[in-house]
């Protein structure tokens, strides 16, 4: 991934937003936190760049992934799905997954809003 153009493009769309790199030291997936949970407790809204994550489960989060831009695989429990721009997928609380893409860009919408302790890895 082009991080130090993803950033700066990030930067500019979300002024004063937190970005977190996931690794930080050689990241394959990048967040603006547009909505933190810090403001809402119910909510939040964030927008990810991914190459590729982690395999993980939430055990409270719902998580709803928006494609605003490129192609984005995602595996939930095992089974891929393909999503293009425009198009979601729900994710409910205990379902595996991980998402793959080159570059692709995508909301996700948390209910409640996501947090550190609700973000399980699996490998």
């Amino acid at each position: 991934m082009n991080t130090e153009k993803i950033i700066g493009e990030l930067k500019a769309k979300y002024p004063g937003k937190a970005i977190i790199l996931n690794p930080e030291d050689s990241p394959t997936e990048i967040i603006v936190e547009i909505e933190p949970t810090k403001d809402h407790l119910e909510r939040s809204l964030a927008l990810a760049v991914v190459g590729k994550s982690k395999p993980h489960y939430h055990k409270t989060t719902t998580e709803v992934y928006e494609v605003v831009k490129g192609e984005l695989t995602l595996f939930i429990d095992g089974k891929k799905h393909v999503l293009k721009q425009g198009e979601k997928m729900t994710i409910k609380p205990g379902s595996v997954h991980s998402a793959e893409g080159d570059e692709a860009w995508f909301y996700t919408y948390s209910t409640p809003g996501w947090t550190f302790a609700d973000h399980i890895l699996t490998e």
